[in-house]
């Protein structure tokens, strides 16, 4: 990418729709003393099959500071999306806690969780969850409707975070006239739409093929370096995460087994600063 290109780039990230969320830096948030996003406290969440119980998280204690870059990794049924889904606040613990811009999930009620997902957290998910019958302004500007913004607004927003990830041409296209990658692009604009501080992305390139799920990666990366936006990604492709995530926790039947710095990824991001 030539500097002109980036610059385009970052002038569409800038804007009102998809502004900075928050005055941390990745450099801050990447220091040891860094402010915490989310803590995690011997959080369980069991549950009954039949007469089985299953730990789908047992026993996680972990910290994500403001700003980080976090893939969540482990094979199918390890408890990665369970972890994230309580981040989110879809699903409550059965004990532990779970604080999120320091106010513990588990104590909110119903409403405070729904303000919480609309206001703190935005989500993008493997399959895109756009709203067939809507255009694509439509299905962006919802979170904006559930937040009561003025009608006039909500459709400049929506057409600007629209643009921030390519698609200002496609205001008025349904999601079946799009490929898989402009129908995520989309998603991630809508995620973005009220300015959440933290981005949770659960298998977000799996429905998707390679070129075009790096494509969507470039786009979360960007929002982590440049607005300084906390990203937890959950993946089972460890290449993937390798790649793009400063930092990788494994784990395994609901128990964290490693938490590791990725050195590479690091690496990575400082020589696209410098270019």
């Amino acid at each position: 990418m030539n500097r002109k290109d980036r610059k385009g780039r970052k002038e569409r990230l800038s804007h009102p729709g998809i502004r900075p969320p928050m005055t941390v830096t990745p450099d801050q948030s990447n220091h040891p003393n860094g402010s915490a996003a989310v803590r995690i406290v011997d959080l369980h969440r069991h549950y009954q099959m039949g007469e089985t119980l299953i730990r789908a998280v047992d026993g996680v204690s972990l910290q994500v500071r403001a700003g980080e870059f976090v893939a969540l990794l482990g094979s199918s049924g390890s408890g990665k999306s369970s972890l994230l889904n309580l981040i989110a606040g879809l699903d409550r613990p059965t004990s532990g806690a779970v604080i999120v811009e320091d106010r513990d999930l588990a104590a909110l009620s119903r409403e405070e969780l729904a303000k919480h997902r609309l206001r703190t957290v935005g989500m993008v998910f493997q399959s895109f969850n756009l709203v067939s019958r809507m255009t694509l302004a439509e299905n962006v500007e919802l979170p904006l409707r559930f937040a009561e913004v003025d009608r006039g607004q909500r459709d400049a927003l929506a057409r600007k975070a629209l643009e921030g990830v390519g698609l200002g041409a496609r205001l008025t296209h349904r999601p079946s006239e799009l490929s898989g990658g402009e129908q995520q692009r989309a998603a991630l604009a809508r995620a973005l739409i009220n300015q959440p501080k933290l981005l949770l992305a659960d298998e977000p390139t799996g429905n998707l093929d390679s070129h075009t799920g790096t494509e969507i990666m470039n786009f979360i990366r960007e929002f982590n370096q440049s607005l300084g936006m906390t990203i937890v990604m959950v993946t089972h492709e460890r290449a993937l995460a390798e790649r793009y995530a400063g930092r990788m926790i494994f784990l395994a039947d609901g128990k964290l087994t490693d938490d590791r710095t990725n050195s590479t990824a690091v690496t990575v991001n400082l020589q696209k600063d410098q270019r």
